[in-house]
């Protein structure tokens, strides 16, 4: 199948891309993340991504522009609920894309780390395969977590030590 993958970044990459491939998918990337603050942030990410697709051989999208005025304004003051807004978001656009372009279906590499919300990722994006004609492909890509944090270190990728936002950064960081 032609496979859209949506790619938060370039490490969370390494283990859905082998398995996809070792399907026998085809698969073009997409990196679409408005929730990556700062700036420099969303762009050391995206330089990584970048990197690793070149040495991969793997199609890439960008999504266009840096929208995160428009994340801002969705979770200012539902701090609590703003994983479920940015999957939405970041799953939208995918699924658009995907439709776009007539590919067969859709994944995410939010399904690799153990430190997203996996349930609501696979509802948000089986509502919105449904909205937009475009199959959601599950996979529990959390299987291969250790071997993606090998091949990463290995290849000395930058490594974030935050989900993305401003509150994740946050939470990461700052102990009261």
């Amino acid at each position: 199948m032609n496979i859209l993958l949506h790619i938060c970044c370039g490490p969370c990459t390494i283990y859905p891309l082998k398995v996809l491939r070792s399907a026998g998918h085809d698969i073009l990337g997409l990196f679409y993340n408005p929730n990556i603050h700062p700036y420099a942030e969303y762009q050391r990410r995206l330089d990584t991504l970048k990197t690793y697709a070149r040495e991969e051989s793997l199609e890439l999208l960008i999504g266009k522009g840096y929208p995160v005025e428009r994340y801002f304004r969705a979770v200012s003051y539902k701090e609590e609920d703003r994983c479920r807004h940015c999957y939405m978001e970041r799953l939208r656009y995918a699924f658009s894309e995907a439709q776009k372009r007539g590919l067969e279906a859709l994944t995410t590499t939010l399904l690799y780390s153990r430190y997203q919300k996996h349930d609501q990722i696979v509802a948000i994006a089986e509502s919105l395969s449904t909205e937009y004609g475009v199959p959601f492909l599950y996979h529990d890509f959390r299987e291969g977590w250790q071997e993606g944090i090998r091949l990463s270190k290995e290849r000395a990728m930058y490594r974030q030590g935050y989900c993305g936002c401003i509150y994740s950064e946050r939470e990461r960081f700052y102990r009261d």
